[in-house]
């Protein structure tokens, strides 16, 4: 081999060791985020997902060290959003504020405008309970005496929601499920006139995110029957869960968390990933999230992945069985 074959290999060799000192695996990781993260919302402002993502906001920019902006995208039960972060670059620089729609919008839409397969979570921040509403004056005041009035005349009462195929929707459906009873569907153009309607005694239940009506329970216009998680809630301790009132199975919430592109360099989700589990021990975050009916409670990315696929087979269960389609 002449001396100036070898010097070439050595230089090449040189240049591989260089290239792999200087530019580790870890490097996108490195130089990421040297701009503003936009957050997606999918929902309008106000609501309980875009509050939750306003208090989240900023400490997951101190946590990454660059702002993180709001993009409120609202639309289609929360499909707009999605899709506008399922087309984003891959990059760590658009981040999705994941909640419900992410697994029931694939089992109630015939086609979505985007795959499911395009967004990967992050991981989880924590639950909100629905509550199980009725008017005060109806006399009913449990989930028996609900059921027995619904097996009593099949029909006859009615439920209000925020629209096809919402979480709130899909909680009656599965009570309907579990117990066997037919009660008819009305819905309204939003939840906070669903309440109105509720309290006026145009509909005889409905079920709410507790957040958003703790108000009204606390003041007495509305009766809380149940919550809808395993364990009751801190904000009404004196509530008990729908699993405590003869349906064990019922385990239903609104989570919220951060999901992003599919293809986002492993090292950044990992950085991601530590950034929201310091924002889910925030002292003041967790305090104003347990205040307003929250819980908070840090699942990372491979439990968030296992939790979704398990709610996504759950809500396919009731929506096939109740032939919920939204178009």
């Amino acid at each position: 081999m002449s001396n100036l074959t070898t010097r070439r290999q050595l230089v090449l060799a040189g240049a591989a060791a260089l290239s792999t000192a200087w530019w580790p695996q870890g490097a996108s990781a490195q130089a990421w985020p040297s701009k503003p993260v936009r957050l997606v919302v999918p929902f309008p402002p106000g609501g309980l997902i875009d509050q939750m993502a306003r208090l989240m906001a900023p400490r997951l920019a101190r946590e990454i060290g660059q702002p993180v902006v709001i993009d409120n995208k609202p639309g289609a039960g929360g499909n707009v959003g999605a899709a506008e972060a399922a087309r984003a670059p891959a990059d760590g620089y658009t981040l999705l504020m994941a909640s419900p729609p992410l697994t029931i919008s694939p089992a109630i839409y015939p086609s979505l405008p985007y795959r499911p397969e395009q967004i990967v979570p992050i991981g989880v921040v924590g639950r909100v309970p629905n509550v199980l509403l009725v008017n005060p004056k109806s006399g009913i005041a449990s989930v028996a005496d609900l059921v027995t009035r619904a097996k009593a005349a099949p029909g006859r009462l009615n439920y209000a929601s925020n629209g096809n195929g919402t979480s709130l929707h899909l909680s009656a459906e599965l009570l309907k499920v579990l117990t066997g009873t037919f009660i008819t569907h009305i819905p309204y153009r939003g939840a906070a006139a669903a309440v109105t309607g509720l309290m006026a005694g145009e509909v005889d239940a409905m079920f709410e995110n507790l957040p958003s009506v703790l108000g009204q329970i606390r003041g007495g216009n509305v009766r809380a029957l149940a919550v809808t998680t395993r364990t009751r809630s801190k904000a009404l301790p004196d509530v008990p869960t729908l699993a405590e009132s003869g349906m064990p199975d019922f385990d239903v919430s609104a989570w919220y968390g951060l999901a992003a592109p599919a293809g986002v360099p492993a090292d950044i989700m990992g950085r991601l990933e530590k950034a929201l589990d310091a924002v889910s021990r925030d002292a003041e975050i967790v305090t104003a999230m347990e205040r307003s009916g929250a819980s908070v409670g840090f699942v990372n990315t491979a439990g968030t992945a296992t939790f979704m696929s398990a709610d996504a087979a759950k809500w396919k269960r009731v929506v096939d069985f109740a032939k919920i389609r939204v178009e």
